[in-house]
C-alpha cells in the first residue's frame, strides 16, 4: 500500500495508523510505485489551492484516474477528500480540482469555523467503510467541505451548522473529510475496513 506524497502534510500519521492495521505500507511520489499498489492513500491538510498545486507536480491527478479506470482502491483523506472534487472555492479564488467527484468545496457556513473536534456522523446502509462502526464519532478539523449528498456516491453525512459531506464511497474510491488517523478505535477500525477491500 502506497501513501501519496505531493508536498502535503500528516503523512507519516497516516502511515502509522495504516500500518497499525498490519498493512505494508510506504510513503512514496513515484507515480508507478503509487499505480501498482494495492491500495493508495491522498491524505491533504491546508489549503486546496496549495494542495492542487503540489498534487500536479507528481502527476496525482492522473494517477488517482487511472487507479480508478482499473478498479484500484483509493481513500483520501481531509483536503485529499476534497480536491477529488470539481473544484475548490477559498478567499474568493476558484481551483479546479480533480473532478472525480461532482460538487465544489466552500467554507462551512456555521457559528463557529473552523470545524474542529468530534462529531457523530450518518451513515447509509451499505457503507462498507463504516461496518461496526456505524455509530461512532469522528474528529475533525476543517473550514470548509463539499455540501453532501454527493451525487452518484454512498455519502456519509455529518452537520457543522449545514449538513457536508462527511465521508464517500464509490467503487474503487473512497474519502473521509475527518482525520480517521486521529479518531482513536473508530478510526482504526475504519482504516482496517478499507485495507480488508484491498
Amino acid at each position: 500500500m502506497a501513501v501519496l506524497d505531493y508536498g502535503s502534510g500528516n503523512l507519516r500519521s497516516a502511515e502509522r495508523a495504516l500500518a497499525r492495521t498490519g498493512a505494508d505500507v510506504s510513503v512514496t511520489s513515484d507515480y508507478a510505485q503509487a499505480l501498482d499498489a494495492d491500495g493508495l492513500v491522498v491524505p491533504g491538510v491546508g489549503a486546496f489551492a496549495a494542495c492542487m498545486r503540489g498534487l500536479d507536480a507528481v502527476r496525482g491527478g492522473t494517477l488517482v484516474w487511472d487507479r480508478l479506470r482499473k478498479g484500484r482502491p483509493v481513500l483520501g483523506i481531509c483536503v485529499g477528500m476534497q480536491i477529488l472534487f470539481e473544484e475548490g472555492v477559498e478567499h474568493g479564488e476558484r481551483t479546479p480540482g480533480v473532478g472525480i467527484l461532482p460538487g465544489t468545496v466552500t467554507r462551512l457556513e456555521a457559528d463557529v469555523v473552523p470545524h474542529m473536534g468530534w462529531n457523530t456522523v450518518d451513515v447509509p446502509e451499505g457503507s462498507a467503510l463504516f461496518a461496526g462502526v456505524e455509530r461512532e464519532r469522528f474528529y475533525f478539523v476543517h473550514s470548509y467541505a463539499a455540501r453532501g449528498p454527493v451525487d452518484d456516491t454512498r455519502t456519509t453525512t455529518a452537520v457543522h451548522g449545514v449538513p457536508f459531506a462527511a465521508a464517500v464511497e464509490r467503487g474503487a474510491l473512497s474519502a473521509t473529510q475527518f482525520h480517521p488517523e486521529k479518531s482513536g478505535d473508530a478510526g482504526a477500525a475504519l482504516l482496517a475496513n478499507w485495507v480488508a477491500t484491498l
